[in-house]
Protein backbone atom coordinates (compact mmCIF):
# COMPACT_ATOMS: atom_id res chain seq x y z
CA UNK A 1 0.00 0.00 0.00
CA UNK A 2 0.98 3.38 -0.99
CA UNK A 3 0.90 5.97 1.41
CA UNK A 4 1.17 9.38 0.08
CA UNK A 5 2.26 12.62 1.78
CA UNK A 6 -0.69 15.18 0.94
CA UNK A 7 1.55 18.24 1.70
CA UNK A 8 4.22 17.30 -0.34
CA UNK A 9 2.48 17.44 -3.28
CA UNK A 10 -0.41 19.91 -2.91
CA UNK A 11 -0.67 22.18 -5.62
CA UNK A 12 -3.49 24.45 -4.87
CA UNK A 13 -3.92 25.90 -7.99
CA UNK A 14 -4.07 22.54 -9.76
CA UNK A 15 -8.20 22.26 -9.02
CA UNK A 16 -8.96 25.12 -9.58
CA UNK A 17 -7.28 25.30 -13.55
CA UNK A 18 -9.31 22.03 -14.24
CA UNK A 19 -12.32 23.73 -12.42
CA UNK A 20 -11.96 26.71 -15.25
CA UNK A 21 -10.70 24.67 -18.30
CA UNK A 22 -13.83 21.95 -17.77
CA UNK A 23 -16.28 24.57 -16.50
CA UNK A 24 -17.22 21.77 -14.35
CA UNK A 25 -17.26 22.53 -9.85
CA UNK A 26 -15.32 20.05 -8.65
CA UNK A 27 -16.28 20.30 -5.40
CA UNK A 28 -19.97 18.98 -6.13
CA UNK A 29 -18.37 15.34 -6.32
CA UNK A 30 -19.01 13.84 -2.93
CA UNK A 31 -17.71 10.37 -4.14
CA UNK A 32 -20.60 8.53 -4.22
CA UNK A 33 -18.74 5.88 -6.61
CA UNK A 34 -21.69 6.02 -9.65
CA UNK A 35 -19.05 6.75 -12.36
CA UNK A 36 -16.67 4.14 -11.31
CA UNK A 37 -19.44 1.74 -11.10
CA UNK A 38 -20.48 2.45 -14.38
CA UNK A 39 -17.52 2.60 -15.90
CA UNK A 40 -17.02 0.04 -18.72
CA UNK A 41 -12.99 0.42 -18.30
CA UNK A 42 -12.20 0.37 -14.47
CA UNK A 43 -10.96 -2.77 -15.04
CA UNK A 44 -8.43 -1.47 -16.88
CA UNK A 45 -7.46 1.88 -15.02
CA UNK A 46 -4.71 2.18 -12.04
CA UNK A 47 -7.12 4.52 -10.64
CA UNK A 48 -10.60 4.03 -10.76
CA UNK A 49 -12.61 7.58 -11.74
CA UNK A 50 -13.67 8.70 -8.26
CA UNK A 51 -9.97 8.39 -7.24
CA UNK A 52 -9.21 10.41 -10.14
CA UNK A 53 -11.72 12.91 -9.04
CA UNK A 54 -10.90 12.78 -5.05
CA UNK A 55 -7.02 13.41 -6.23
CA UNK A 56 -8.30 16.27 -8.46
CA UNK A 57 -10.08 18.03 -5.15
CA UNK A 58 -6.88 17.24 -3.30
CA UNK A 59 -4.53 19.10 -5.65
CA UNK A 60 -2.93 16.06 -6.28
CA UNK A 61 -1.07 17.38 -9.98
CA UNK A 62 1.60 14.82 -10.24
CA UNK A 63 -0.42 11.89 -9.63
CA UNK A 64 -3.54 12.49 -11.31
CA UNK A 65 -1.46 13.77 -14.71
CA UNK A 66 0.67 10.94 -14.62
CA UNK A 67 -1.99 7.86 -14.30
CA UNK A 68 -2.99 5.69 -17.16
CA UNK A 69 -6.84 6.19 -16.25
CA UNK A 70 -6.98 10.13 -17.79
CA UNK A 71 -5.91 8.20 -21.14
CA UNK A 72 -7.81 5.07 -21.81
CA UNK A 73 -10.99 6.79 -20.73
CA UNK A 74 -13.49 6.06 -23.48
CA UNK A 75 -15.51 8.95 -23.02
CA UNK A 76 -18.47 7.01 -23.42
CA UNK A 77 -19.94 9.38 -20.69
CA UNK A 78 -21.38 6.52 -18.27
CA UNK A 79 -19.76 8.54 -15.93
CA UNK A 80 -21.22 11.93 -16.44
CA UNK A 81 -24.37 10.34 -17.01
CA UNK A 82 -24.15 8.68 -13.76
CA UNK A 83 -23.28 11.47 -12.17
CA UNK A 84 -25.85 12.90 -9.23
CA UNK A 85 -24.55 16.32 -9.27
CA UNK A 86 -24.37 16.22 -13.16
CA UNK A 87 -20.47 16.77 -13.43
CA UNK A 88 -19.31 16.37 -17.05
CA UNK A 89 -16.95 13.82 -15.71
CA UNK A 90 -15.94 12.97 -18.93
CA UNK A 91 -15.28 16.32 -19.79
CA UNK A 92 -12.97 16.24 -16.54
CA UNK A 93 -11.07 13.34 -17.92
CA UNK A 94 -10.29 15.20 -21.25
CA UNK A 95 -9.06 18.08 -19.79
CA UNK A 96 -6.89 16.34 -17.45
CA UNK A 97 -5.62 14.41 -20.90
CA UNK A 98 -5.21 17.84 -22.55
CA UNK A 99 -3.37 19.34 -19.55
CA UNK A 100 -1.08 15.61 -19.61
CA UNK A 101 -0.01 16.14 -22.72
CA UNK A 102 0.99 20.26 -22.52
CA UNK A 103 3.23 19.42 -19.55
CA UNK A 104 4.75 16.06 -21.52
CA UNK A 105 3.42 13.67 -19.42
CA UNK A 106 1.91 10.18 -21.87
CA UNK A 107 1.96 7.59 -19.55
CA UNK A 108 0.08 5.11 -22.06
CA UNK A 109 2.37 5.82 -25.14
CA UNK A 110 0.62 3.94 -27.77
CA UNK A 111 -2.88 6.16 -27.09
CA UNK A 112 -0.99 9.34 -27.36
CA UNK A 113 0.90 8.16 -30.60
CA UNK A 114 -2.49 6.81 -32.35
CA UNK A 115 -4.50 10.51 -30.81
CA UNK A 116 -1.70 12.29 -32.55
CA UNK A 117 -2.48 10.47 -35.72
CA UNK A 118 -6.37 10.81 -36.14
CA UNK A 119 -5.66 14.79 -34.82
CA UNK A 120 -3.25 14.86 -37.66
CA UNK A 121 -5.63 13.84 -40.31
CA UNK A 122 -7.94 15.63 -39.08
CA UNK A 123 -6.28 18.69 -39.31
CA UNK A 124 -4.88 18.31 -42.79
CA UNK A 125 -8.07 16.49 -44.20
CA UNK A 126 -10.60 18.18 -41.72
CA UNK A 127 -11.68 14.26 -41.01
CA UNK A 128 -10.35 11.36 -40.81
CA UNK A 129 -8.31 10.04 -43.56
CA UNK A 130 -8.58 5.85 -41.82
CA UNK A 131 -5.70 4.63 -44.04
CA UNK A 132 -3.48 7.64 -43.57
CA UNK A 133 -4.07 7.48 -40.19
CA UNK A 134 -3.35 3.89 -39.51
CA UNK A 135 -0.09 4.19 -41.68
CA UNK A 136 1.18 7.12 -39.32
CA UNK A 137 0.06 5.08 -36.19
CA UNK A 138 1.99 2.28 -37.62
CA UNK A 139 4.87 3.97 -38.34
CA UNK A 140 4.83 5.77 -35.30
CA UNK A 141 4.39 2.64 -32.56
CA UNK A 142 5.97 0.51 -35.26
CA UNK A 143 3.53 -1.92 -33.99
CA UNK A 144 2.12 -4.04 -36.84
CA UNK A 145 -0.43 -5.93 -35.22
CA UNK A 146 -4.25 -5.91 -37.21
CA UNK A 147 -2.75 -5.67 -40.38
CA UNK A 148 -5.29 -8.57 -41.66
CA UNK A 149 -8.28 -6.07 -40.71
CA UNK A 150 -7.37 -3.71 -43.62
CA UNK A 151 -8.12 -5.82 -46.74
CA UNK A 152 -11.39 -7.09 -45.14
CA UNK A 153 -12.19 -3.65 -43.87
CA UNK A 154 -11.52 -2.26 -48.04
CA UNK A 155 -13.40 -5.15 -49.24
CA UNK A 156 -16.44 -3.24 -47.19
CA UNK A 157 -15.76 -0.04 -48.81
CA UNK A 158 -14.80 0.78 -45.33
CA UNK A 159 -11.25 2.04 -45.87
CA UNK A 160 -10.50 4.53 -48.72
CA UNK A 161 -7.35 4.73 -50.57
CA UNK A 162 -7.30 8.42 -51.73
CA UNK A 163 -8.31 11.36 -48.99
CA UNK A 164 -11.11 13.32 -49.12
CA UNK A 165 -10.87 16.80 -47.87
CA UNK A 166 -14.23 17.93 -46.50
CA UNK A 167 -15.63 21.45 -47.73
CA UNK A 168 -14.19 23.80 -45.18
CA UNK A 169 -11.41 22.43 -44.44
CA UNK A 170 -9.96 25.76 -43.42
CA UNK A 171 -12.39 26.00 -40.92
CA UNK A 172 -10.69 23.40 -39.17
CA UNK A 173 -7.29 24.81 -39.36
CA UNK A 174 -8.58 27.88 -37.78
CA UNK A 175 -9.77 25.49 -34.79
CA UNK A 176 -6.37 23.63 -34.59
CA UNK A 177 -4.85 27.36 -34.74
CA UNK A 178 -6.97 28.85 -32.22
CA UNK A 179 -6.30 25.90 -29.81
CA UNK A 180 -2.63 26.28 -30.54
CA UNK A 181 -2.55 30.14 -29.75
CA UNK A 182 -4.68 29.34 -26.28
CA UNK A 183 -1.41 26.55 -25.82
CA UNK A 184 0.91 29.35 -25.94
CA UNK A 185 -0.56 31.99 -23.66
Amino acid sequence: MTVLDLTQSFDASFADKVAKESGQDLSLCYQCGNCTAGCPYTFAYDLPVSKVMRALQWGQKDIVLTCKSIWLCATCKTCTTRCPNGIDVARIMDVLRQMSRRQGYAPEKKIKQFQDSFLDSVKKHGRVFELGTMLRFIARSRRLTDLDLGPKTAMKGKLHFRARDICGREEVEKIFARYQEGLDE
